[in-house]
């Protein structure tokens, strides 16, 4: 069996399925997965220990401009 990576086999799949897969497109989804990668970090944030909805989203904003002014 030959092992692809996940990037040849989505490659493949969406060329069957008629989706875009220019590089402007893969760009942006490569920005999008690395974010929410930096995210996930973020113990609280994967995990979802608070309880109320409020909470969770001035965490996820806090991390957000934490990871911003890091760049």
């Amino acid at each position: 069996m030959i092992c692809e990576s996940v990037d040849r086999v989505l490659r493949r799949d969406a060329g069957r399925a008629g989706i875009d897969m220019s590089p402007r497109a893969y760009k942006q989804r490569n920005t999008a997965e690395r974010c929410i990668n930096r995210l996930k970090q973020r113990c609280g944030l994967a995990t979802r220990t608070d309880r109320l909805v409020i909470a969770y989203q001035a965490a996820l904003h806090l991390a957000g401009i934490l990871i911003w002014t890091r760049r």
